[in-house]
């Protein structure tokens, strides 16, 4: 008796799944996964489509509404400058998501291409970017940028974002350094070392991509980090400088009026608890589907 392969008759040949295939099946599977995605879609789709279906723009003024609570006119009310706060809201959580993504991925960046280095070559290359860290860490971040604020005023807002990145890479360098002196250690990387591999080549090539799991949720978790931090520098007003707006900004105007006109400030406070629940949300899926027996040991 014969057995028929799937391939003769005619089937599809089965084909493994790919990492990001069981990733994301693992992560959809998660419910905090799942609600997180969608806070954090909602928020994206609020920021950069509900302009496009506001009747007002941010920089709108209606002089015969000041103050006004929320109505079919005004969706979010207005502030005192008879601003409509939908449109100023998403104005601003626009400015806070560009700002959290470009500062999450360039400190994540810094921190892999840092702790790579250190690790990999240690001697005087280790010394010297631990030494840069260490420096960083006990400097006062906050300060610093308050002092250099008057730079960011001009729609010079991209140097506030390199600003924040600098500041925040520090400690998972330190953790990419001692798992990279681990993995140089292992059997692929000495063996890429004896062919004459260039040691650039092998971090680039296979160093980092081996941290992929540690770097992705270092990136997620670094977005509600510079949110915040941006929305605390921007609050006391050193942070995006007008004309932008971010929520920093809007919650620090709103503050005044928030007892008799909740409208001007709640709308920002909301918006900025969703982001900052969502990214942690995400996360911290993301970490039990790239680490599946960490999920399971915790409890």
């Amino acid at each position: 008796m014969t057995t028929t392969l799937p391939e003769e008759a005619g089937a599809p040949p089965i084909r493994p799944s790919s990492r990001t295939r069981v990733v994301a099946r693992r992560f959809f599977r998660c419910t905090q996964g799942r609600l997180g995605f969608a806070l954090l879609s909602g928020m994206f789709l609020f920021a950069f489509a509900g302009p496009l279906v506001c009747p007002w723009s941010a920089t709108d003024l209606d002089f015969s509404a000041f103050m006004a609570p929320p109505s079919p006119h005004h969706w979010f009310g207005t502030l005192q400058t008879g601003a409509d706060v939908f449109a100023v809201t998403a104005r601003g959580a626009q400015k806070s998501l560009i700002v959290g993504l470009l500062v999450a991925v360039l400190s994540t960046a810094m921190a892999a291409v840092a702790g790579s280095f250190a690790g990999y070559f240690l001697g005087w290359t280790d010394r010297t970017l631990m030494w840069v860290a260490d420096l960083l860490l006990v400097l006062p971040a906050f300060l610093i940028l308050a002092v250099m604020s008057p730079l960011f005023t001009g729609g010079r807002w991209l140097l506030f974002v390199v600003m924040l990145a600098v500041f925040l890479w520090m400690v998972t360098s330190k953790i990419v350094r001692g798992m990279t002196r681990t993995i140089k250690e292992r059997e692929y990387i000495k063996a890429a070392r004896f062919m004459g591999v260039p040691s650039h080549v092998i971090i680039f090539r296979h160093v980092i991509p081996n941290l992929a799991s540690l770097l992705v949720v270092d990136a997620t978790l670094n977005v509600s980090a510079a949110i915040l931090t941006e929305t605390s520098l921007s609050y006391f007003g050193f942070g995006v400088q007008p004309p932008d707006v971010s929520l920093g900004g809007l919650l620090a105007d709103g503050a005044k009026t928030a007892l008799y006109a909740p409208w001007t400030f709640w709308f920002a406070a909301g918006g900025l608890i969703v982001t900052i629940l969502s990214v942690n949300l995400v996360g911290d899926s993301l970490r039990d589907a790239l680490d599946p027996a960490a999920a399971r040991r915790s409890p």
